[in-house]
């Protein structure tokens, strides 16, 4: 099983959304791929996240929402202050564990989606971008496509290229379709980012098949 770790520029660049069209690529070309999402903040009417509950449902094998979610903090902000307040201490074991209860499953590809942007801290000393640093495992970034996004990508890249991790390439997702200079701004990211984009993913909520069939065949070409 290969596993890809699913990083972005901030909170809401469209991690999930990447996520989702990656395993609904993988899934119209008969690969089986399951969706984690270890750390999420902020929960539905149901008790659950939202994003972790994407992930399960659009997993090739039926997961139980623990495992895609093992660690479920109720407020929508930073987790580690999300944990503070209800007095729960984060464990990366925890992550440890997830990894090693879904390396048998029958699953070829397993994409494990991040929370916030990449130094997400963990606790006072800890971010997740240290375990993700431990397991060595190939990243995808995905840059939200909007006013300062420029910045957000090169600080972030300059920040994983010194952490030594693998970078399979980056996405542009167009989160703010009015955006000034647009195609002039993934053109600069292009040139200045030292890993091949995978796509531009237009401003959608709803992408078609064919963009998620392109999108996992670059990622795809870049694991082997």
């Amino acid at each position: 099983m290969q596993t890809v770790f699913i990083t972005g520029t901030d909170t809401d660049a469209g991690k999930t959304y990447v996520s989702r069209l990656l395993l609904t690529g993988f899934a119209a070309q008969n690969i089986p791929a399951i969706g984690l999402k270890p750390i999420a903040a902020g929960v539905d009417g149901d008790g659950k996240n939202a994003d972790a509950k994407i992930l399960q449902a659009l997993s090739a094998i039926a997961l139980p929402y623990d495992l895609v979610n093992p660690l479920l903090l109720q407020a929508p902000v930073a987790p580690h202050l999300a944990a503070a307040n209800e007095g729960i201490e984060l464990d990366l074991s925890v992550l440890d564990q997830q990894l090693a209860e879904t390396a048998t499953l029958p699953a070829s590809i397993r994409l494990i989606e991040g929370a916030g942007g990449w130094l997400l801290p963990i606790n006072e000393q800890l971010y997740l971008a240290d375990w993700v640093i431990q397991q060595q495992l190939p990243v995808i970034l995905v840059v939200g496509m909007k006013l300062g996004c420029l910045n957000h990508a090169m600080l972030t890249a300059r920040e994983l290229q010194r952490s030594g991790v693998p970078v399979l390439g980056w996405v542009a997702n167009v989160i703010d379709p009015t955006m000034l200079l647009l195609d002039d701004n993934i053109k600069d990211l292009t040139q200045r980012l030292p890993w091949p984009r995978l796509a531009v993913l237009p401003f959608q909520s709803d992408a078609p098949v064919q963009i998620a069939l392109q999108l996992a065949d670059a990622v795809l070409h870049s694991l082997r």
